[in-house]
Order: structure tokens, then sequence, then C-alpha cells
């Protein structure tokens, strides 16, 4: 078991100062001439290169040229240029990778000049050799990056005149890659990915020259928890995700920043949504947390907004209702067993909705808790606990330990007779340890999204919205946090969370509380400790970091470290 421990802060970068096409730039030391251009606005094209993976080098896309200030040999004196005044430049003759290449002080690099630019030029036209002309169903276009650089380093025209080499297409790699050979224009970048962050050495190359071709060593396939990561960073339309293959065009697509919710990691998301509907999920880039990757399972997510067994009816007694009725029968059912109610809160509720629960415990005087959830942790970017927001929950007062496996307590009380109505949030009773039988003896007030046993048991049933459907945020395992948007709306029926736990505050005499998100943070800055002087609407895409140090004696069942690494 892990202490959570305060996070040290960042070492200073130590800084040179290097020329890109005659400006000066400070840079960390070792920055590769790729990202040193960005720093001054200078784009150097690139398709191997990534900088979560190692550098290979087999593009030749990112060509430079460089030099370095000129000395004597014996004295180590400026040599000095007589038609400038200025310290002579001795450029290396042939150009030089950017992506190997290293900040170092006093470095020049030149991106624009004649000799790169047909450089730039002979390598496009080798990469487009084999390549088919199939843009327009291609199922990269909109962002490849083939397609653009072509445009923006191509000749414009071809002097290929012979028949191209055809190569395997539709290949499953595994159950959710499929592979167009005939695109791959063999960057390694997938092979890398695999090696490197999955730990999963499963793809290579086989054939030589323009033969050469993709393919998985024998008797293995591409099945590990992140194949789909080798599709965001394939620069062509070469890998491609079986379930989003050939569905929708992304420019159609509208993007939101949200939060990977299976686990405590809490990876940055953008969810690709059109009309209503969402179409997929891809990482999004954040170095605290999970750098550029996302696990698959965290990309099927938003199946279960659209799922069969999702609530849209509110209901009390078994007949269909409204929400101020349901609040209404909520709260009489809730005064009726005054000092008899439990509350059980949600590890995937929102900060923001674990509050206002947290409220409605303290007006109830009722004791409340959240239901652990934990497996096995892959040592990437899932952990054991697989609630995404235990720590907000400690961090808004709902728990004061580490959430229970089994609602033991809960369970005794009932049988005892102590505990008489329940308010359960997003969480099915019987798969947290109670009984049908005990749920019988109690009146159940449920809000949630989904069909479950305890939906069935339940006198009050308010549904309400999936992560997808609502803004708010969460507190990953580092205490870090998070916000996440509102992507699509929710179905016609349902409530959002916020709306429904403020009215059944307000209906049992707790007063007008705002369930609109920027004016509930005011609320919540005055009230939590730890959330003094945050708003809403300055919490960086990023995430915020807090303070650890309060919730430091507990250990965490999951083992977790507070930063992902790589494998080395």
């Amino acid at each position: 078991m892990n202490v959570v421990e305060s996070m040290p802060p960042p070492p200073k970068p130590d800084l040179i100062t290097v020329n890109i096409d005659g400006r000066d730039v400070a840079v960390p030391k070792g920055t590769n001439a790729i990202e040193a251009a960005r720093l001054v606005g200078v784009d150097v094209p690139f398709y191997c290169y990534h900088p979560k993976l190692s550098v290979v080098g087999n593009c030749r896309m990112c060509l430079i040229e460089i030099g370095m200030p000129a000395v004597d040999p014996a004295t180590k004196a400026p040599i000095m240029d007589p038609a400038t005044g200025k310290q002579r430049i001795n450029w290396i003759p042939r150009p030089q990778i950017g992506c190997a290449t290293n900040a170092s002080p006093g470095l020049h690099i030149r991106t624009n000049t004649p000799q790169i630019k047909d450089c730039r030029e002979g390598v496009m036209e080798f990469l487009l050799i084999n390549h088919p002309l199939d843009c327009p169903i291609c199922d990269q276009a909109g962002e490849c990056k083939l397609q653009e650089q072509a445009t923006g380093y191509g000749r414009g025209y071809s002097r290929f005149i012979e028949q191209k080499v055809v190569k395997p297409k539709r290949t499953q790699l595994g159950p959710r890659v499929t592979l167009d050979d005939e695109r791959c224009i063999l960057c390694s970048r997938c092979i890398r990915f695999c090696k490197e962050i999955a730990r999963d050495d499963v793809l290579g190359f086989i054939d030589r020259g323009s033969y050469s071709t993709l393919t998985c060593y024998p008797g293995k396939k591409l099945t590990n928890n992140y194949s789909l990561n080798t599709v965001d960073i394939c620069p062509v339309g070469a890998l491609t995700s079986t379930d989003f293959r050939f569905k929708m065009r992304v420019w159609f697509l509208k993007q939101t920043n949200s939060i990977d919710t299976e686990s405590s990691v809490g990876a940055n998301t953008v969810v690709w949504s059109r009309e209503g509907i969402i179409y997929r999920i891809t990482p999004r880039r954040n170095d605290e947390v999970n750098d550029t990757w996302m696990s698959d399972s965290g990309r099927e997510l938003y199946k279960q907004v659209r799922s069969s067994d999702r609530l849209t009816a509110i209901r009390v007694n078994g007949i269909d209702s409204s929400l101020d009725v349901a609040v209404q029968a909520a709260a009489e059912l809730i005064r009726a067993s005054a000092g008899a109610v439990a509350v059980v809160g949600s590890g995937r509720s929102s900060v923001e909705e674990q509050f206002l629960t947290h409220k409605l415990a303290k007006l109830l005087q009722a004791p409340a808790g959240i239901v652990s959830r934990v497996g096995e942790g892959d040592g990437i970017l899932i952990s054991a606990d697989r609630n995404p927001n235990v720590r907000g929950a400690l961090v808004t007062g709902l728990i004061q330990g580490l959430p229970q496996p089994k609602l033991e307590r809960l369970a005794a009380g009932i049988d005892a007779g102590t505990i008489r109505t329940v308010v359960a949030i997003n969480e099915d009773l019987v798969a947290a340890g109670l009984t049908p039988a005990q749920l019988a003896k109690v009146a159940i007030v449920y809000l949630g999204t989904h069909v479950q046993p305890t939906t069935a048991a339940a006198r009050v049933v308010i549904p309400t919205l999936t992560v997808f459907e609502k803004s708010g945020t969460f507190v990953n395992q580092q205490f870090r946090l998070q916000k996440f948007a509102k992507a699509v709306p929710g179905p016609a029926g349902a409530s959002d969370d916020l709306v429904a736990l403020s009215r059944l505050l307000a209906a049992l005499g707790g007063g007008a509380i705002p369930s609109e998100i920027n004016a509930l943070w005011s609320l919540m800055a005055e009230e939590v400790p730890a959330l003094k002087t945050i708003a809403f609407g300055r919490v960086p895409a990023t995430g915020l970091q807090l303070d650890p140090a309060p919730w430091a004696g507990l250990p965490y069942v999951e083992g977790e470290t507070l930063h992902y690494k790589p494998a080395p």
C-alpha cells in the first residue's frame, strides 16, 4: 500500500540559447530541434517522431541544417565574419534530422533553405510513390498528416509512372484495430508504442524495400487494452478503429473535453459528437496525468448513453410522474422516517454532486458513505480504484475515511429497524451487498442513470445524466481537480443531478441552493476548505493540483503512484 504524499515542485529547467532561422530562443537543455522550433512558431514537419516515444529517425521528413559558432581550434577564440562583423557559423554540409538533434548552447538551425525544401519534396515524393489515391474514402481524411504535408511540402506532381505495389487491405490486427497496409508509411510509431508504453511487443515489419509490411508476430494479435492508441498516433489512414471506421467524417464532429471515469487515474479525453450522438472518444494530452494515451475500455464508455437499459421515466410508486411530484414524494418519505434515514452516495458522482449529497446527509443527520470498487490495476492508466472520484468525496466531506466494498453497517441498520428510508445516488444497493429482502424493508429514493435491481424496489425513481450529458469536476488519484464538459443533451425525462439534489434539499427545508455550476462553486469555495478561492471557470483544462496533505495518512488499497510514467 502506498501513502499519498505531496508532489515535490518540478525542478527549474536549465535554459540555453539557440538560434532558429535567425531568431534567438531560450529552451531547456536537451530539447530536440522540432520542439525548439515550435517555441518560435516554426513548423518542422515529421512523421515518425512522437514526443512520448523513442527517436528512430526513419522518415527523414524533419531534415534541417545545423551549425555551430566557429572558434579557433588552438586558442578557442571566436572566428569573426568580416562581412557581417559577427561570429562565423560553421554549417554542417549535409542536412540532419531534427528529431535526433538536441539543443546545445550556440546551436544554429535553418529550416527553410532551398536545400531543405528540396529534401522535403524528395521525401514526400518517395512516400507517395506507392501510396493509394483514395483520400476521398480514407477514414483518416480530415486529420491526415500525409495529406496536409503533401500539400504544404510536396512538389505538387509525381514523376512516377510505374505500377504501384499493392499491399493487404482490411487486415484485422486485433479485435479493435483494422490495418490498410497500402497506406502505411513505415513510421514505426505503432511498434514503438506497443513495446515502450503498452509493454506488449507484438507488432513488427516483415519483408524489405517497397514490400515491407506491418504485421503481428506469428501466433499473436494486437489485443492489449491500449491498442487503439496506435490508431491515434498513426499519421496516415493505415491503422483504423474497427468501431469508428467509416461511420462519420471528423470535420462534422464537435469536440468536448472530458475525463475517463473507469478508474481514479482520470485520463483526459475528447468526446467527438454530432447532433446529440457520440461517435468516439480519444485521449487528450495532459503530461501530468496520462501523457497522450488512454485505455481501449475507456473509449467504449459512451455506449452507456444510448443503452437499452437507460432510465428515462420519473416514477413514484411505479407510476410515471414529474420531477416536482417525485421530489415532494421523496421528501415525504424522508420526513416520515426522520432519524432513520441513510444516504448512499457514489464515487462516480462529480465533486459538485458529492457536495450536495453531503449537505443532504448533514441536513438529515443521516449516516452517509460511498461504495468502493476495487479491481486489478494494470500499472499504466487503469488503477485498482475503479471509482473516479473517491478523493472528491474526501475533499467535500461526504466521507471521512476510505469507502467500504459492502454496505455492512447499512444492512445491519435495516435488519435492526433503525434505518427505514435509503436515499441511493447512482448505486445498485444489491451489488453493494444488500439482499432483496432487506430492500423490501425500507423505502428507497433512487437517483441514477440505468435500470438496476434497486430501481425495481425503489418507491421514487429519478433518472439522471451520465458524465457525457453534464459538466462538473472529479478529483483523481493525485488529488488533481479536473473538469469535464457536457458533450450531448440528456434523454427526455432525465434530470441534471444538481437540479434534482438541490430541489430535494429545498423540499426538506435546506433552503435555496443553486444548481447552476458556477453559482454552486461560489458556495463550495466558502464551505469546503480545500476548494477555497477556486472558481469552476478558472480551473485549467489540464486540472488544478490540490494539497493532499490532509489525507496523507490514508492507505489507498490500489497501490497506485502519484504520476503515470511509461515503462523504461
